[in-house]
């Protein structure tokens, strides 16, 4: 009988001791879990750049070298986003980042099963074409948007230049965000009394002959957050400062190429935000058709100190000059150098005393 019930308990012994095994394993096999995410990015420029970069890092920074990121550039061109996002879903990547309109609607009709965040997507509701958006997608796609406030870039434009009556509103007529941007903002210029005409360019073949037509006609001239712009500010620059007329541009990047001033986000905010997004999904498993699409958090008021000399616009004090934050951050740095580097000859001059 006593070696009936110590049989009993030895295998009741062993089998929680390999119900433990297994329960470890399986939470070691949790940690070791490793994740794909692939990246489509339309276009290679400032702002796009840093809203790739502030996502990657955000999810750097917590899963470590868990996770491989596969980052593709369409260079412009929206079939070329359709194709990458097909490698996408052939590769079975966990995650897809869709950095700017098209490259979110072309994931959008790329796949409904793997998980997609958009970023530097003003419009959710414009660019998926949905009629009753709320704020939240649903299905498989949720993200950020860039969306500034543009009844204030409006009166930003009204703020600088009251006298003006003539505004050209220049935008890519292929991005459905930036005809939704343009709509917006000529109502409120047209209650502030203003004349606005739009500007329409298919691509940057015409922008050249657009802004230049767009320039001999306007006094001032409003440019949306448009990636075919911020790919070719140059461009815009190049026409309308000999002209002498101003720009009010939506965000910075393309107001540090070709603007007077903007009402801008920090995209590189943007990106740590929708990493975060990421996150959840990916490792706390929350529900993306839940997430709604979230907004900066706050918006700058910026300038461009050559641009405003060279065009003798004045602006107000609570203005901040495009790049003053990584001028300072460049000072710190150089006042940390000075210092350490005084620290260290007062030492070794110390020393050569003592010997």
């Amino acid at each position: 009988m006593k070696k009936q019930i110590l049989a009993g308990v030895l295998s009741a012994t062993m089998v929680v001791g390999m119900g433990g095994v297994s329960v470890f394993a399986a939470d070691d096999k949790a940690d070791d879990k490793t994740y794909n995410i692939g990246i489509c990015q339309l276009v290679q420029h400032e702002a796009l750049d840093a809203a790739t970069q502030g996502f990657k890092d955000a999810i750097t920074e917590e899963l470590g070298d868990k996770v491989t990121f596969d980052e593709q550039n369409a260079q412009g061109d929206s079939n070329t986003c359709s194709t990458i996002i097909t490698d996408f879903v052939s590769d079975g990547v966990d995650l897809i980042l869709a950095n700017a309109t098209p490259a979110l609607q072309a994931a959008a009709a790329g796949t409904t099963d793997i998980p997609i965040l958009g970023t530097s997507v003003t419009e959710y509701g414009v660019a998926l074409d949905l009629d009753d958006f709320d704020g939240t997608v649903g299905g498989n796609i949720s993200g950020t948007s860039d969306l500034a406030p543009l009844e204030d870039q409006a009166a930003m434009l009204n703020e600088l230049f009251p006298d003006a009556k003539n505004v050209g509103l220049i935008y890519c007529s292929a991005e459905a965000n930036s005809q939704y941007q343009v709509d917006t903002v000529k109502v409120a210029l047209e209650k502030l009394g203003y004349t606005c005409e739009y500007y329409a360019f298919s691509d940057s073949n015409d922008l050249s002959s657009v802004a230049t037509t767009a320039a001999s006609e306007s006094d001032v001239i409003y440019v949306p957050t448009d990636n075919t712009v911020a790919a070719n500010t140059e461009i815009i620059n190049n026409i309308c400062l000999p002209e002498k007329v101003p720009v009010i541009t939506g965000e910075e990047g393309i107001c540090e190429g070709c603007g007077v001033a903007t009402l801008s986000i920090n995209y590189y905010d943007l990106g740590v935000a929708t990493g975060k997004m990421a996150l959840k999904i990916l490792v706390d498993g929350e529900d993306i058709s839940t997430m709604p699409v979230e907004y900066a958090p706050q918006f700058t008021k910026e300038y461009n100190p050559e641009i405003c000399e060279e065009l003798g616009v004045e602006v107000p004090d609570d203005y901040v000059a495009i790049g003053a934050d990584a001028e300072e951050e460049s000072d710190d740095s150089s006042e940390e150098a000075d210092a350490a580097a005084e620290e260290n000859t007062e030492e070794a001059d110390t020393e050569e005393a003592a010997e």
